[in-house]
Protein backbone atom coordinates (compact mmCIF):
# COMPACT_ATOMS: atom_id res chain seq x y z
CA UNK A 1 0.00 0.00 0.00
CA UNK A 2 1.69 3.60 -0.91
CA UNK A 3 1.92 5.95 2.00
CA UNK A 4 -0.90 8.12 1.12
CA UNK A 5 -3.28 5.45 1.25
CA UNK A 6 -2.02 4.26 4.24
CA UNK A 7 -2.40 7.65 5.89
CA UNK A 8 -5.76 8.62 4.90
CA UNK A 9 -8.36 9.34 7.43
CA UNK A 10 -10.97 10.92 4.98
CA UNK A 11 -13.15 8.67 3.68
CA UNK A 12 -16.28 10.45 4.02
CA UNK A 13 -15.15 12.85 1.31
CA UNK A 14 -13.88 10.83 -0.97
CA UNK A 15 -13.13 6.92 -1.73
CA UNK A 16 -10.09 5.51 -3.76
CA UNK A 17 -11.61 4.03 -7.15
CA UNK A 18 -11.28 0.06 -6.94
CA UNK A 19 -8.88 -1.09 -9.85
CA UNK A 20 -11.14 -2.66 -11.22
CA UNK A 21 -13.74 0.15 -11.96
CA UNK A 22 -10.91 2.35 -13.16
CA UNK A 23 -10.59 -0.39 -15.70
CA UNK A 24 -13.99 -1.02 -16.31
CA UNK A 25 -14.12 2.69 -17.32
CA UNK A 26 -11.22 2.59 -19.70
CA UNK A 27 -13.09 1.19 -22.95
CA UNK A 28 -15.42 3.80 -22.73
CA UNK A 29 -13.01 6.48 -22.56
CA UNK A 30 -11.14 5.03 -25.59
CA UNK A 31 -12.56 2.89 -28.62
CA UNK A 32 -16.20 2.94 -26.72
CA UNK A 33 -16.73 6.67 -26.97
CA UNK A 34 -20.10 6.50 -28.77
CA UNK A 35 -22.98 8.49 -28.07
CA UNK A 36 -25.74 6.19 -25.70
CA UNK A 37 -28.77 8.08 -27.86
CA UNK A 38 -27.52 7.46 -31.19
CA UNK A 39 -29.31 4.51 -33.11
CA UNK A 40 -26.15 2.85 -34.45
CA UNK A 41 -25.00 -1.14 -32.90
CA UNK A 42 -22.26 0.14 -31.18
CA UNK A 43 -24.38 3.33 -29.04
CA UNK A 44 -27.03 0.26 -28.44
CA UNK A 45 -24.11 -1.19 -27.03
CA UNK A 46 -23.18 1.70 -24.68
CA UNK A 47 -26.57 2.07 -24.18
CA UNK A 48 -27.31 -1.71 -23.07
CA UNK A 49 -24.23 -1.11 -20.97
CA UNK A 50 -26.04 1.92 -18.81
CA UNK A 51 -29.73 -0.02 -18.65
CA UNK A 52 -27.55 -3.19 -16.83
CA UNK A 53 -26.10 -0.58 -14.14
CA UNK A 54 -29.30 0.79 -13.80
CA UNK A 55 -31.27 -3.04 -13.27
CA UNK A 56 -28.11 -3.56 -10.86
CA UNK A 57 -28.63 -0.78 -8.83
CA UNK A 58 -32.29 -1.22 -8.90
CA UNK A 59 -32.13 -4.83 -7.78
CA UNK A 60 -29.72 -3.60 -4.94
CA UNK A 61 -32.13 -0.90 -3.00
CA UNK A 62 -35.66 -3.18 -4.07
CA UNK A 63 -36.80 -0.86 -6.77
CA UNK A 64 -37.78 -0.98 -10.05
CA UNK A 65 -35.07 0.22 -13.30
CA UNK A 66 -37.23 2.81 -14.01
CA UNK A 67 -36.90 4.49 -10.50
CA UNK A 68 -33.32 5.38 -10.72
CA UNK A 69 -32.16 8.32 -12.55
CA UNK A 70 -28.47 8.59 -12.88
CA UNK A 71 -27.01 12.08 -12.00
CA UNK A 72 -23.42 13.96 -11.33
CA UNK A 73 -23.10 12.74 -8.10
CA UNK A 74 -25.05 13.17 -4.56
CA UNK A 75 -24.98 17.34 -4.77
CA UNK A 76 -26.94 17.05 -7.99
CA UNK A 77 -29.41 14.15 -6.68
CA UNK A 78 -30.53 16.21 -3.69
CA UNK A 79 -30.99 18.71 -5.64
CA UNK A 80 -33.20 16.96 -8.27
CA UNK A 81 -34.86 15.56 -5.39
CA UNK A 82 -35.48 18.81 -3.26
CA UNK A 83 -36.19 21.12 -6.50
CA UNK A 84 -38.11 18.60 -8.19
CA UNK A 85 -40.28 18.15 -5.97
CA UNK A 86 -40.76 21.91 -4.79
CA UNK A 87 -41.12 23.14 -8.45
CA UNK A 88 -43.99 21.25 -8.93
CA UNK A 89 -45.53 22.56 -5.72
CA UNK A 90 -45.01 26.24 -5.69
CA UNK A 91 -47.33 26.89 -2.79
CA UNK A 92 -45.81 23.85 -0.98
CA UNK A 93 -43.82 23.56 1.76
CA UNK A 94 -41.00 21.62 2.64
CA UNK A 95 -39.34 20.18 6.02
CA UNK A 96 -35.31 19.73 6.37
CA UNK A 97 -33.23 19.13 9.65
CA UNK A 98 -30.74 21.11 10.35
CA UNK A 99 -27.43 18.82 9.97
CA UNK A 100 -28.68 18.25 6.56
CA UNK A 101 -25.68 18.42 3.70
CA UNK A 102 -25.61 22.15 2.36
CA UNK A 103 -26.83 20.21 -1.09
CA UNK A 104 -30.17 20.08 0.74
CA UNK A 105 -30.23 22.77 2.52
CA UNK A 106 -29.23 25.55 0.22
CA UNK A 107 -31.91 24.62 -2.11
CA UNK A 108 -34.26 24.88 0.75
CA UNK A 109 -33.84 28.26 1.38
CA UNK A 110 -35.56 29.11 -2.08
CA UNK A 111 -38.78 27.42 -0.82
CA UNK A 112 -41.08 27.75 1.76
CA UNK A 113 -39.20 25.32 4.67
CA UNK A 114 -38.63 24.95 8.42
CA UNK A 115 -35.53 23.37 9.68
CA UNK A 116 -35.89 20.19 12.68
CA UNK A 117 -33.97 21.03 15.25
CA UNK A 118 -31.94 18.08 16.60
CA UNK A 119 -30.75 16.88 20.17
CA UNK A 120 -26.79 16.59 21.23
CA UNK A 121 -25.78 13.69 19.59
CA UNK A 122 -27.84 14.85 16.34
CA UNK A 123 -31.02 12.98 15.87
CA UNK A 124 -34.16 14.11 14.64
CA UNK A 125 -37.11 12.94 16.27
CA UNK A 126 -40.59 12.55 15.06
CA UNK A 127 -41.88 14.72 17.96
CA UNK A 128 -39.96 17.64 16.29
CA UNK A 129 -41.43 17.11 12.71
CA UNK A 130 -44.70 16.88 14.54
CA UNK A 131 -44.40 20.41 15.43
CA UNK A 132 -43.56 22.08 12.38
CA UNK A 133 -45.25 20.61 9.68
CA UNK A 134 -48.03 21.95 7.75
CA UNK A 135 -50.96 21.25 5.74
CA UNK A 136 -49.27 21.96 3.06
CA UNK A 137 -45.89 20.39 3.21
CA UNK A 138 -44.95 18.39 0.05
CA UNK A 139 -41.51 16.97 1.57
CA UNK A 140 -39.40 15.95 4.40
CA UNK A 141 -35.58 15.60 3.94
CA UNK A 142 -33.84 13.79 6.69
CA UNK A 143 -30.14 12.69 5.72
CA UNK A 144 -29.59 8.95 6.67
CA UNK A 145 -26.26 9.25 7.92
CA UNK A 146 -24.68 12.59 8.64
CA UNK A 147 -21.32 13.17 6.78
CA UNK A 148 -19.45 15.16 9.59
CA UNK A 149 -20.89 13.53 13.52
CA UNK A 150 -22.08 9.94 12.10
CA UNK A 151 -25.34 10.09 13.49
CA UNK A 152 -27.38 7.48 11.77
CA UNK A 153 -31.20 8.77 12.00
CA UNK A 154 -34.39 7.06 12.61
CA UNK A 155 -35.59 6.54 8.75
CA UNK A 156 -38.36 3.64 9.49
CA UNK A 157 -39.63 5.89 12.48
CA UNK A 158 -40.03 9.04 10.09
CA UNK A 159 -41.02 7.22 7.47
CA UNK A 160 -44.12 5.40 9.42
CA UNK A 161 -44.75 9.02 10.62
CA UNK A 162 -45.06 9.96 7.17
CA UNK A 163 -47.65 7.18 6.12
CA UNK A 164 -49.80 8.27 9.34
CA UNK A 165 -49.93 11.54 8.10
CA UNK A 166 -51.02 10.37 4.30
CA UNK A 167 -54.19 8.34 5.77
CA UNK A 168 -54.93 11.55 7.70
CA UNK A 169 -54.90 13.86 4.96
CA UNK A 170 -56.64 11.38 2.82
CA UNK A 171 -59.28 11.75 5.67
CA UNK A 172 -59.58 15.02 5.58
CA UNK A 173 -59.48 15.94 1.88
CA UNK A 174 -56.33 17.20 1.90
CA UNK A 175 -54.76 16.73 -1.85
CA UNK A 176 -50.85 17.97 -1.19
CA UNK A 177 -48.88 14.94 -1.38
CA UNK A 178 -46.42 14.35 1.22
CA UNK A 179 -43.12 12.37 0.01
CA UNK A 180 -39.83 11.65 2.28
CA UNK A 181 -36.29 12.02 0.93
CA UNK A 182 -33.22 10.83 2.50
CA UNK A 183 -29.55 11.15 1.34
CA UNK A 184 -28.03 8.14 1.59
CA UNK A 185 -24.62 9.02 0.45
CA UNK A 186 -23.22 8.56 3.41
CA UNK A 187 -24.92 4.97 3.97
CA UNK A 188 -24.16 3.69 0.77
CA UNK A 189 -21.24 1.26 2.60
CA UNK A 190 -22.44 0.31 5.62
CA UNK A 191 -25.99 0.49 6.44
CA UNK A 192 -29.52 -1.64 4.18
CA UNK A 193 -30.77 0.58 1.61
CA UNK A 194 -34.05 -1.08 0.74
CA UNK A 195 -36.04 1.32 -0.46
CA UNK A 196 -38.85 -0.87 0.62
CA UNK A 197 -38.07 -1.33 4.69
CA UNK A 198 -37.24 2.58 4.54
CA UNK A 199 -40.24 3.77 3.14
CA UNK A 200 -38.65 6.52 1.78
CA UNK A 201 -39.80 7.81 -1.56
CA UNK A 202 -36.84 9.75 -2.79
CA UNK A 203 -33.14 8.70 -1.76
CA UNK A 204 -29.92 10.07 -2.86
CA UNK A 205 -26.88 7.87 -3.49
CA UNK A 206 -22.89 8.96 -4.38
CA UNK A 207 -20.77 6.13 -6.33
CA UNK A 208 -17.75 8.99 -5.16
CA UNK A 209 -18.47 7.68 -1.42
CA UNK A 210 -18.33 4.25 -2.64
CA UNK A 211 -15.22 3.30 -4.22
CA UNK A 212 -16.72 4.58 -7.79
CA UNK A 213 -15.66 7.84 -9.72
CA UNK A 214 -16.52 11.35 -8.48
CA UNK A 215 -19.20 13.39 -10.41
CA UNK A 216 -21.34 10.31 -10.48
CA UNK A 217 -24.57 9.33 -8.68
CA UNK A 218 -28.28 8.50 -8.74
CA UNK A 219 -31.76 9.21 -7.30
CA UNK A 220 -33.76 6.85 -6.55
CA UNK A 221 -37.76 8.77 -7.58
CA UNK A 222 -40.65 5.62 -6.28
CA UNK A 223 -43.56 5.32 -8.76
CA UNK A 224 -46.13 8.00 -8.55
CA UNK A 225 -43.56 10.91 -7.45
CA UNK A 226 -43.70 13.46 -9.42
CA UNK A 227 -40.92 16.07 -9.96
CA UNK A 228 -39.58 18.53 -12.34
CA UNK A 229 -36.63 18.07 -14.27
CA UNK A 230 -33.26 20.75 -13.64
CA UNK A 231 -31.72 20.05 -16.63
CA UNK A 232 -34.04 20.42 -20.22
CA UNK A 233 -32.31 18.89 -23.63
CA UNK A 234 -32.55 16.05 -25.52
CA UNK A 235 -34.92 14.12 -22.47
CA UNK A 236 -32.79 11.33 -21.43
CA UNK A 237 -33.09 9.92 -17.71
CA UNK A 238 -36.62 9.23 -18.69
CA UNK A 239 -36.71 13.39 -19.25
CA UNK A 240 -35.72 14.09 -15.52
CA UNK A 241 -31.55 14.82 -16.52
CA UNK A 242 -31.14 15.55 -20.07
CA UNK A 243 -27.67 15.66 -20.90
CA UNK A 244 -25.21 13.03 -22.94
CA UNK A 245 -25.15 9.90 -20.08
CA UNK A 246 -21.44 9.43 -18.89
CA UNK A 247 -21.03 6.05 -19.59
CA UNK A 248 -17.76 5.31 -18.31
CA UNK A 249 -18.80 6.80 -14.84
CA UNK A 250 -22.07 4.82 -15.35
CA UNK A 251 -20.22 1.39 -15.71
CA UNK A 252 -17.43 2.33 -13.51
CA UNK A 253 -20.21 2.76 -10.41
CA UNK A 254 -22.01 -0.16 -11.56
CA UNK A 255 -18.32 -2.52 -10.74
CA UNK A 256 -18.01 -0.38 -7.18
CA UNK A 257 -21.81 -1.62 -6.50
CA UNK A 258 -21.00 -5.00 -7.00
CA UNK A 259 -18.06 -5.05 -4.61
CA UNK A 260 -19.34 -3.19 -1.64
CA UNK A 261 -22.57 -3.83 -1.49
CA UNK A 262 -22.40 -7.89 -1.86
CA UNK A 263 -20.55 -7.48 1.81
CA UNK A 264 -21.24 -4.33 2.84
CA UNK A 265 -22.54 -6.24 6.41
CA UNK A 266 -19.44 -8.14 7.20
CA UNK A 267 -17.19 -4.52 5.69
CA UNK A 268 -19.68 -2.95 8.18
CA UNK A 269 -18.71 -4.96 11.50
CA UNK A 270 -14.66 -4.86 10.77
CA UNK A 271 -15.02 -1.10 10.46
CA UNK A 272 -16.77 -1.13 13.18
CA UNK A 273 -14.23 -2.65 15.14
CA UNK A 274 -11.44 -0.48 14.23
CA UNK A 275 -13.53 2.53 14.92
CA UNK A 276 -14.24 1.32 18.21
CA UNK A 277 -10.56 0.49 18.45
CA UNK A 278 -9.33 4.21 17.76
CA UNK A 279 -12.55 6.11 19.87
CA UNK A 280 -10.96 4.01 22.84
CA UNK A 281 -7.32 5.10 22.13
CA UNK A 282 -8.28 8.80 21.81
CA UNK A 283 -10.56 9.10 24.90
CA UNK A 284 -8.23 7.49 26.96
CA UNK A 285 -4.42 9.20 25.45
CA UNK A 286 -5.14 12.31 25.15
CA UNK A 287 -6.56 14.90 28.11
CA UNK A 288 -9.37 16.65 27.43
CA UNK A 289 -10.66 15.20 24.44
CA UNK A 290 -14.27 14.25 23.78
CA UNK A 291 -16.68 12.14 20.96
CA UNK A 292 -19.18 14.03 19.14
CA UNK A 293 -22.22 12.37 17.96
CA UNK A 294 -24.04 9.08 18.84
CA UNK A 295 -22.41 6.18 20.61
CA UNK A 296 -21.62 2.77 18.69
CA UNK A 297 -25.08 1.05 17.34
CA UNK A 298 -26.78 4.30 15.81
CA UNK A 299 -23.52 5.87 14.20
CA UNK A 300 -22.06 5.13 11.05
CA UNK A 301 -19.80 2.65 11.07
CA UNK A 302 -16.39 4.60 9.89
CA UNK A 303 -16.61 7.77 11.42
CA UNK A 304 -15.01 9.19 14.62
CA UNK A 305 -15.44 12.86 15.74
CA UNK A 306 -13.91 14.36 18.34
CA UNK A 307 -13.28 17.65 20.10
CA UNK A 308 -9.76 17.65 22.09
CA UNK A 309 -9.71 21.30 24.10
CA UNK A 310 -7.46 23.92 22.93
CA UNK A 311 -6.48 23.39 19.73
CA UNK A 312 -6.46 24.39 16.47
CA UNK A 313 -8.10 22.61 13.76
CA UNK A 314 -6.80 23.78 11.60
CA UNK A 315 -2.75 24.18 12.23
CA UNK A 316 -3.58 20.35 13.44
CA UNK A 317 -4.85 19.00 10.51
CA UNK A 318 -1.29 20.61 8.52
CA UNK A 319 0.63 19.54 11.21
CA UNK A 320 -0.80 15.95 10.57
CA UNK A 321 -0.61 16.34 6.74
CA UNK A 322 3.08 17.00 7.33
CA UNK A 323 3.63 13.54 9.11
CA UNK A 324 1.51 11.79 6.42
CA UNK A 325 -1.67 11.72 7.75
CA UNK A 326 -5.33 13.24 6.34
CA UNK A 327 -7.93 14.20 8.30
CA UNK A 328 -10.86 16.74 8.29
CA UNK A 329 -11.88 19.51 10.18
CA UNK A 330 -15.57 18.84 8.87
CA UNK A 331 -17.77 18.41 5.61
CA UNK A 332 -14.54 19.24 2.95
CA UNK A 333 -17.83 20.99 0.50
CA UNK A 334 -17.14 23.46 3.52
CA UNK A 335 -13.17 23.28 3.73
CA UNK A 336 -12.22 26.86 2.35
CA UNK A 337 -15.27 28.26 4.68
CA UNK A 338 -14.11 30.61 7.73
CA UNK A 339 -17.82 29.72 9.34
CA UNK A 340 -17.70 27.09 12.11
CA UNK A 341 -19.49 23.75 11.12
CA UNK A 342 -23.54 24.10 11.35
CA UNK A 343 -23.90 20.49 12.34
CA UNK A 344 -21.37 20.95 15.83
CA UNK A 345 -23.48 24.33 16.37
CA UNK A 346 -26.67 22.57 15.54
CA UNK A 347 -25.83 19.63 18.54
CA UNK A 348 -24.31 22.52 21.09
CA UNK A 349 -20.91 23.70 20.69
CA UNK A 350 -19.95 26.93 20.26
CA UNK A 351 -17.57 29.10 17.87
CA UNK A 352 -14.33 27.32 19.74
CA UNK A 353 -14.91 23.99 20.60
CA UNK A 354 -15.76 23.78 16.85
CA UNK A 355 -12.56 25.18 15.91
CA UNK A 356 -11.20 22.31 18.13
CA UNK A 357 -12.75 19.37 16.48
CA UNK A 358 -11.81 16.97 13.69
CA UNK A 359 -13.32 14.25 11.81
CA UNK A 360 -11.41 11.17 11.52
CA UNK A 361 -13.33 8.66 8.83
CA UNK A 362 -11.85 5.25 8.00
CA UNK A 363 -12.38 2.84 5.13
CA UNK A 364 -11.44 -0.15 3.03
CA UNK A 365 -8.18 -0.04 2.94
CA UNK A 366 -7.56 1.30 6.69
CA UNK A 367 -5.08 -0.43 9.05
CA UNK A 368 -5.04 -0.84 12.85
CA UNK A 369 -1.21 0.01 12.74
CA UNK A 370 -1.83 3.64 10.75
CA UNK A 371 -4.36 3.99 13.15
CA UNK A 372 -2.08 3.80 16.03
CA UNK A 373 0.65 6.14 14.52
CA UNK A 374 -2.16 8.80 13.39
CA UNK A 375 -2.91 9.20 17.51
CA UNK A 376 0.87 9.50 18.41
CA UNK A 377 0.89 12.16 15.65
CA UNK A 378 -1.96 13.91 17.04
CA UNK A 379 -0.24 13.64 20.38
CA UNK A 380 2.72 14.76 19.34
CA UNK A 381 1.18 17.59 17.52
CA UNK A 382 -0.98 19.08 20.43
CA UNK A 383 0.38 22.10 21.87
CA UNK A 384 2.01 21.68 25.50
CA UNK A 385 0.39 23.74 28.17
Amino acid sequence: MNRKLYGYFDYAAATPMLPKAVEAMIPYLSEEFFNASALYLSAKKNKHAIEAVRQKIAKGIGAKPLEVIFTAGGTEANNLAIHGVMQKFPDGHMIASTIEHDSVLAPAQKYNHSIIQVDSSGFVSVEAIKKIIKPTTVLISVMYANNEIGTIQPIYEISRFVEEMRKKRKEEGNNYPLYFHTDACQATNYLDLQVSRLGVDLLSINAGKMYGPKQCGALFVKTGVTISPLLLGGGQELNLRSGTENISAIVAFGVSWDEVRSNYQQEADRVTQLRNKLIDELLQRIPGCSLNGPKEKKRIANNVHITINGIDNERLLMELDESGFMVASGSACNASNDEPSHVLKAIGLNDEQARSSIRITIGKYTEYKAMQELVDSIIQNIPKK
